[in-house]
């Protein structure tokens, strides 16, 4: 887990999108420091309105990234003048403050502490099912933390589960380092048994399943397709990070799996459902990854098509296997990143703009955006806006059709029809 100090610059929407970072850090089990010196990464949410705030922010950057071992940046600045922040020769990543969550995880499962319990946080429940993973990856420092896996009975998440429901969640984000492997500890994976449970409970609601590993999933992968097809409850979301498309790489990552498991698992998924949405990671840069590999990777990328994509730079993190390793240089890591990150853009942007025109029924309005907007989720998760939401009396927690009208790269716009 990471320690991280965040520091936000300019309007609400900043804010907004910070208090959001932060939600997901510490849902992943990072946790927040005051000082800059304290912390393991550090997170600058830019401002740019005028000349002489462009110029605190270089200086706020520079001083940042000579106090912390990494440095994310973002925020308006970040977006609009990210050049400004390379030619001022700053060691720091430019992102999409979506971004910033994955890259702080270093491509490490999230952490679940000892007592975590389900907390509500608006109308999304968040339920930790299980601590620990089953895996060993070489560059993970989280496994030092939580160790193998250990879950608890079915009928015990169920419970909070309900608990949850009862308490006003209609969101219900199913968490843990691994999902896919929960019950292996007991020498069979439960996790289309859980689920299956959960949403035989009364109530309206929606329930996203968290990150699972493709060697935890393959061995379910039929069952779990066949849940998500049968439960309207289920949102059609599978976040499989498969880091490389490199059997090589993923060796050397000590990853479990390969590529061609990960591609029986979306088989699996496209068999079931019609209309689903596909999550991954990738970590460019991994110390032993060549031009080939690297090429290997974009080519998965650009036929399995993801709908939501991590884009993370390989970083050492002291205590692992590939700290050890000699690393390649930044500016190459960089160059990948980028060609992977431009990649990303067009197949998401592409993705989104397919939806226009279409109508999507009973969206779950998940939270308040900036500016009287609502953020919402549709069947397969994807993320739509509603603009002026309180001419139509939109509020978290409703459900609603939607016409989509317009989209960005990372989401939509929509109309209440």
């Amino acid at each position: 887990m990471a320690r991280y100090h965040i520091e936000t610059y300019g309007c609400t929407s900043n804010r907004g999108e910070s208090r959001e970072i932060e939600r997901r850090l510490r849902d992943a089990g990072h946790y927040r420091v005051e000082g800059a010196d304290e912390a393991d990464v550090a997170i600058l949410n830019t401002c740019t309105v005028v000349e002489k705030t462009e110029r605190n922010m270089l200086r706020r950057a520079e001083e940042l990234a000579d106090e912390t071992a990494d440095l994310f940046i973002t925020g308006c600045m970040a977006l609009a003048q990210g050049e400004e922040f390379a030619k001022a020769e700053v060691d720091g990543q430019v992102l999409h403050w979506d971004e910033v969550p994955e890259a702080v995880t270093n491509g490490e499962c999230p952490t679940t502490t000892p007592d975590a319990e389900p907390i509500l946080d608006g109308v999304v429940g968040i339920l930790p099912i299980a601590r620990g993973c089953m895996s060993d990856c070489s560059y993970c420092i989280t496994k030092h933390a939580t160790g193998k896996i250990d879950s608890p009975p079915i009928e015990e998440n169920v419970e909070k589960a309900r608990a949850l429901i009862h308490a006003g969640a209609k969101e219900i984000r199913i968490t843990g380092q691994d999902t896919g492997v929960y019950g292996w500890d007991e020498g069979e994976r439960k996790l289309h048994r859980l689920l299956s449970e959960i949403c035989e409970l009364e109530g309206e609601f929606r329930v996203r399943v968290g990150m699972a590993n493709p060697k935890g999933v393959h061995g379910i992968r039929e069952e779990l397709a066949d849940v998500f097809a049968e439960y309207d409850e289920l949102y059609d979301f599978l976040h499989a990070p498969v880091q490389s498309g490199s059997d090589d790489v993923l060796g050397d990552m000590r990853r479990q799996h390969q590529v061609e498991e990960y591609l029986e698992v979306i088989e699996s998924f496209d068999a079931a459902l019609d209309y689903w949405t596909l999550s991954t990671d990738f970590i460019v840069g991994f110390p032993t990854e060549t031009d080939h590999d690297h090429e290997q990777s974009m080519a998965l990328l650009r036929e399995t098509r993801p709908e939501k994509v991590n884009v993370t730079r390989f970083s050492k993190r002291p205590g692992t296997d590939a700290a050890e390793m000699k690393g390649l240089g930044g500016t190459l890591k960089k160059e990948r990143s980028k060609e992977m990150s431009a990649a990303k853009r067009e197949i998401v942007g592409e993705a989104y703009a397919d939806m226009v025109g279409e109508t999507r029924e009973d969206v779950l309005v998940v939270e308040e955006g900036t500016a009287d907007s609502v953020k919402c989720r549709d069947s397969a998760y994807r993320q739509l806006i509603v603009q002026n939401a309180s001419e139509y009396g939109l509020e978290p927690g409703d459900f609603v059709d939607l016409e989509v009208t317009a989209h960005e790269t990372m989401y939509a716009f929509g109309k209440p029809v």
